[in-house]
């Protein structure tokens, strides 16, 4: 929640143009360890005037840094990769103190925000262009790429650090200038990794990052010096940004919620699918957009996998991200875990099971934590409310179909179209799927489906709003304007030197 200053905890700044500075406002929000409620930092409720700051000073450094070579623009990326490889554990360990996830998740989400730098560092090469000589008699023709200015991008609390990474490799690689607002709630990975990123010797006004709420996202969404906004978030506030952001010109990526589906047939591995169905559905404590949340078992899959799944799930060890041997974390506040112990109640009450109930979870020697423990919801009706509503915890549904094509069925009435997935050993069903299932990231045997960071990180439907998304070549795309060149020369006399 929001406060003023009364205690020592330390008070956060903005990056801009190469140096931090203190905000105009006097309004924090407290960031919180949710395993503890110990309160970590103050992020500050940044102005209008802040972020006009910061673009203005994006807009500065743009012109120089669009003239720096592509291949020394990326030698930077080469020394941000190196020093991000040195922090690892410190920064990983910021990620589970603010975001409450385990300190192996918090690794890999670093490991993959890395990738990201790396595939980027190939900009020299994904950017080029491509040309045709004589498309008439003397006249030659290309195509270029040029970055379009200065950039910005919104990014969400459950991965701290990764996300970023979809853009800001890229952005800067590709020739544009940079404005990061991260999430008010887990600013301290990023305020590190911008203080390696200062390292560098990145050119002040390249990257900028400021912190705040709501009304950053709406002054990055009308300053008409921001060419293009990327947004990560819910499917209610991707929809606002992508709407408002329009309506200033911008060209625009954003990422909204999911409710990702697995269908499991009878065929199926039992024991891989349980256990990679159960890492999915509550790893990262079910805070991903890419977490299983409905499982349609089809056939006999529909005991065999209801046993499985709670057996695993009652397993696994709950506590402090930090503490070794805990496999999951807590939600991200006491607001969350309040809103999922209510979509839990509201489940029931449309006549699903709760064969695991994660309500009022208490973990020794943090009482006060964000915990819950693994749900598994069964029997909820097709029709139930829930089983198009994004709980965003650890809890899995269990639906039954008689076949797969009431399983297809009840997927395409989703909202939704993020991630699905297919267990089974018959590789025409797998194919059948690959080729119908409704969604932008497809998973065959695999629990989350997310793609490595040389291909897009996609989504259909009430997903996705936009048309290039993060990663890979999209990203390159979505962070250039193509010129089209055409070019006659006149013939003049060859002189004799």
């Amino acid at each position: 929640m929001s406060s003023a200053v009364t205690t020592q905890v330390t008070e956060l700044q903005n990056y801009i143009n190469g140096a931090w500075r203190h905000p105009s406002s006097t309004e924090f929000f407290d960031v919180t360890n949710p395993a503890t409620t110990e309160i970590l930092a103050r992020t500050p409720m940044s102005s209008s005037a802040d972020v006009d700051a910061a673009v203005q000073a994006a807009a500065d450094a743009f012109p120089a840094w669009r003239r720096t070579p592509p291949g020394e623009r990326v030698q930077y990326l080469f020394k941000l990769k190196n020093l991000l490889e040195e922090h690892l554990d410190e920064l990983s360990r910021l990620i589970t103190l603010e975001n409450g996830k385990t300190f192996a998740e918090a690794k890999a989400e670093l490991r993959r925000g890395i990738e990201n730098v790396e595939v980027a560092c190939g900009i020299p090469m994904m950017m080029q262009g491509y040309n045709l000589e004589d498309v008439t008699p003397g006249v030659d023709e290309m195509q270029i790429r040029q970055p379009l200015g200065v950039v910005a991008a919104i990014v969400p609390f459950n991965f701290p650090a990764m996300i970023s990474y979809w853009f800001l490799p890229y952005a800067i690689a590709c020739g544009n200038t940079f404005v990061l607002k991260p999430s008010e709630r887990v600013p301290l990975s990023m305020i590190r990794a911008f203080e390696l990123l200062e390292k560098t010797g990145l050119p002040k006004g390249v990257v900028n990052l400021v912190n705040g709420g709501r009304d950053v996202v709406n002054a990055l969404c009308d300053h008409p010096q921001v060419r293009a906004i990327s947004f990560v978030g819910s499917t209610p506030v991707a929809k606002h940004v992508y709407a408002r952001s329009a309506a200033s010109g911008k060209r625009m990526q954003c990422q909204g919620g999911a409710k990702n589906h697995v269908i499991v047939l009878p065929d199926a591995d039992m024991e891989l699918a349980t256990q990679i169905i159960s890492d999915s559905a509550f790893g990262c404590a079910g805070q991903r957009c890419l977490a299983v949340s409905v499982a349609v078992t089809i056939g006999d899959a529909q005991e065999s996998f209801r046993d499985s799944i709670a057996r695993s799930a009652s397993t696994l060890r709950v506590g402090d991200g930090l503490e070794p041997g805990v496999q999951m974390g807590p939600v991200i506040s006491s607001e969350s875990k309040r809103r999922i112990e209510s979509l839990i109640s509201a489940g029931v009450g449309e006549g699903a099971k709760a064969i695991l109930d994660g309500r009022n979870t208490r973990i020794p020697n943090h009482e006060s934590g964000s915990f819950l423990t693994p749900t598994v919801l069964d029997g909820l009706p097709p029709t139930s409310q829930l089983a198009n509503t994004e709980i965003f915890g650890p809890v899995l549904s269990l639906v039954h179909a008689n076949s797969m094509d009431e399983a297809l069925d009840f997927l395409r009435r989703s909202p939704y179209g993020n991630q699905a997935s297919l267990f089974t050993t018959n590789g025409a069903a797998a194919r059948r799927f690959r080729y119908e299932a409704p969604a932008g990231n497809i998973g065959i045997n695999i629990g989350v489906a997310a793609p490595m960071a040389y291909f897009p990180f996609s989504g259909w439907k009430e997903s996705f709003f936009g048309i290039l998304h993060g990663q890979g070549r999209d990203a390159v795309e979505f962070y250039t304007e193509s010129k089209i060149v055409v070019e006659r020369w006149s013939r003049q006399e060859t002189r004799k030197f």
